[in-house]
Order: structure tokens, then sequence, then C-alpha cells
């Protein structure tokens, strides 16, 4: 994905400075995935534990901090499709499949989706996340909206058709990609029925506690924070105005692999997630949408799509539907 273009003389950073941001490491990567995946596999623990001992004190929290946990892997997904998050390229394919099938979100297939979010970033007639989606008329569709409850169920059954009928239609997959997008939901489908008749054949509900309720419970804390990226920004090319930037904690941008930095990446996708900040202290000034945490930006992003809310036809908006 190649970075922002300038029609000016002016540009916030120079070359030299961009080659230096640019620089790929494996190192912090290694190091966040492994605590992630070691943090999902020891409260998946706990939680079999507390389920067996029907300890619903503990139980209950540990559900909800392992839905935030699978959750966020959305991120993990999203900077290896970039290539970035490794130098080494096959270890991006390794853990963006390996975090995909985790929220069943197939890599190879949202790889190409997000490459035209990139490029038509806020264009209403090709950017993917604004296709096919409608502003919420009332109160209760905007509710709605904001739980994310009906992602991975849309994201299933999307796969499921895919290798069903061997067919991809979506006008983002290339003709010569749509054998591979096939390939793929038919080996993520293997997996989870092995996973299916394992669990009925050992007679556990291990699965379900520490894996799926988590994971349809996630995109309650998912969701928001997507809706933050660009609901409300400029429908214009330029990142600085059509991306949000948010000022955060920093579990948030632990867990969030550094994309609160959103319009910093949408400028210049090529650098990696751990040179983000330092990206940030050079372009902030020129980034027009800055939210100061997210629940202040999650009243500003109800706000804005209420006010657009019970509006005739069915304008599109930017929501981040990660389809």
């Amino acid at each position: 994905m190649s970075d922002v273009q300038f029609t000016g003389t002016q540009r916030p950073i120079t070359p030299l400075q961009l080659r230096a941001l640019c620089a790929k490491s494996n190192a912090p990567a290694l190091l966040r995935i492994t605590v992630q995946y070691a943090t999902i596999l020891g409260t998946g623990w706990l939680i079999h534990l507390a389920a067996a001992r029907e300890a619903w004190w503990w139980l209950v929290p540990l559900v909800i901090a392992q839905a935030y946990f699978i959750g966020f892997q959305f991120m993990a997904v999203h900077e290896t499709a970039h290539k970035t998050a490794f130098r080494t390229r096959w270890i991006n394919a390794v853990v963006g499949q390996t975090s995909g099938a985790l929220i069943m979100l197939p890599y190879e297939y949202y790889t190409l989706f997000h490459w035209d979010h990139h490029r038509y970033t806020q264009d209403e007639a090709r950017d993917p996340e604004l296709l096919f989606k409608t502003v919420p008329r009332n109160w209760l569709a905007l509710a709605f909206t904001f739980t994310g409850i009906t992602q991975v169920l849309k994201r299933f059954l999307l796969m499921a058709r895919h290798a069903i009928t061997g067919r991809v239609t979506a006008p983002w997959i290339p003709e010569a990609r749509r054998g591979l997008i096939v390939l793929e939901a038919r080996l993520y489908l293997l997996v989870y029925a092995t996973l299916l008749a394992s669990s009925l054949a050992l007679q556990t509900a291990a699965l379900l506690w520490a894996w799926l309720l988590p994971l349809f419970i996630g995109q309650l804390m998912l969701r928001p924070y997507l809706l933050s990226e660009h609901t409300g920004c400029a429908t214009t090319p330029s990142a600085f105005e059509n991306t949000r930037t948010t000022y955060t904690n920093a579990a948030m941008h632990w867990f969030a692999w550094n994309m609160p930095y959103h319009a910093e990446h949408h400028a210049y996708p090529s650098v990696p997630f751990h040179a983000l900040p330092k990206l940030n202290a050079l372009i902030d000034s020129h980034i027009l949408h800055k939210g100061q945490g997210y629940l202040n930006v999650y009243r500003e992003v109800w706000g804005h799509l209420r006010s657009r809310a019970g509006q005739s036809g069915s304008s599109t908006e930017s929501t981040s539907a990660r389809a």
C-alpha cells in the first residue's frame, strides 16, 4: 500500500525521515503477539477451571476479559495484512492466518478487502467499508450498530458461501485470487468442523466458554472502536482529513497495535505499528480529527450518527464494517 500523495510543495516529513520510520523488525511484533496469545491461552484455561467448578463469580469477569483479548485480535490481522508487522514476510502470513481463524476473518480475503479500503478511504462508491452500509434510522438501530453483534455471523456466512458455492463476487477480489479465497474459506471451515467434532467427542464445552462466547461478546468492545476511525470525518482523499487519531492509554495502544494513531497509519501505511508514535510526533499538527480518549470519541460518533438518523433514503456512512 502506497503512502499518501501530496499535491503541495510542503510535505509533513522528509523522504529521509520516512525511510527511517519504515524500517521493519521482527522483535516488537513477536513480543506483542507472543504475550497476546499467551494471555488468551492462559485466560482460556482459567475460564475452563472456573466453568468446571461453576465458580460464576470468576467465570463472568474472565469471559469479559477474554472477549477483549480475542476481539482485538482483529488488530493483529490488520497489521499483518499490511506485511509491516514483521520483517520476515511469512511470519506475517502465519500470524495473520492464526488470528484470522481465531476471529473467523479469513486473512487473505481481508487483506484484499483492506487494500481497497486504503485506496478509496471514504469514497462512498468504492470504499468496501462503505458499500451496502446504511445510516441507522432510529436510536434502537443506532444502539444495535454499536454492538457489532452481527459482524461475526456475517463473516462466517460469507466464508461459508465462498466455501460451499466456490464463487467469489466481491469487486475488490481480483479474478486471479478468487480460487485462493475459496480454498482459504474451505480450510477455515475444516478447522472449525474439526474443533466442533472434537468438542462433541470429548463432551466438553470448553471452546464455547473460552472462545466462541468471548468472540461474540468481544464485538461489543471492538465495534465502537472501529466506528471511531472514520465516522464523522471528511470524505476528501486526504488521510489527514478523512481519518481520526485518538489519544488514549498504553493498554489500548498495546492491544490495538498502536492503531489509535489511525490518521498516521492511513497517511503512511508503510510505517510499521511500532514506529507510529514517532510518526505522530512529526505530523500531529496536520491531523484534522483528533480525539481525547475513546469515551469522548464514542460520544462524538454517537452524536454524529444520531444526527443522521431518520433521514430518508439509504445514505451510506463510514462505519468501518470490516466485512
